[in-house]
C-alpha cells in the first residue's frame, strides 16, 4: 500500500473514531521522518482538545492498523495530537475556515528577499494564498510554498 493510500483508508476509519471522541479530523500524515515511519493522526475542536480525545482515538484506532490490509506498511509509530494553535493549513476547507487570520507563510527559497511572511489570509484558490499586509495584497504561487501556519496572536 503507498503512503496517499494508507492516509486514504486511515482517514475513512478514523473520522467516525474522532466524531465519537467529540473531536474533528484536521489531517492524517504517513511519512518517514528519520529512519522511521510516523503515522499521524491530528486532531481539533473549537474548544481545543485534550489528552483524554486523543487516547480514545488512538486506542480505537490502533486494532484497526493491525488488520489484514495494512500488512504491507513499514513498520511505524501512531502519533494522535491536537492541530495546535499554530496549525498548518493544507487542505481547502481548512484555509476557508482561516479566512481573515493572521498566517505566517513559509517558503521553499526567498521572495521578494523573504524565507517567511506575516500577513492577513484574503484568498485560496487552487492553491494560490492571498495575504494582505500593510493594505498590500500579495499572491503566493503553490510552487513556492513550502507551508502555511495560522500565526500565535499574544
Amino acid at each position: 500500500m503507498q503512503a496517499k493510500q494508507i492516509v486514504a483508508r486511515v482517514e475513512e476509519l478514523v473520522r467516525p473514531l474522532c466524531e465519537q471522541a467529540g473531536v474533528s479530523l484536521w489531517d492524517v500524515e504517513f511519512e518517514k521522518e528519520g529512519g522511521q515511519y510516523m503515522l499521524t493522526v491530528t486532531v481539533d475542536h473549537p474548544d481545543g482538545v485534550n489528552i483524554d480525545q486523543c487516547e480514545q482515538v488512538s486506542r480505537a484506532l490502533d486494532p484497526m492498523l493491525d488488520e489484514k490490509e495494512f500488512d504491507s506498511m513499514p513498520s511505524y509509530t501512531l502519533c494522535v495530537s491536537s492541530a495546535g494553535l499554530s496549525r498548518r493549513l493544507k487542505k481547502p476547507e481548512h484555509f476557508a475556515a482561516f479566512l481573515g487570520h493572521t498566517v505566517e507563510v513559509g517558503f521553499y527559497k526567498p521572495v521578494g528577499g523573504a524565507k517567511q511572511v506575516e500577513g492577513t489570509l484574503v484568498a485560496y484558490e487552487n492553491g494560490n494564498v492571498t495575504l494582505e499586509t500593510g493594505g498590500q495584497r500579495t499572491v503566493y504561487e503553490p510552487a513556492d510554498i513550502a507551508a502555511v501556519r495560522l500565526a500565535v496572536e499574544i
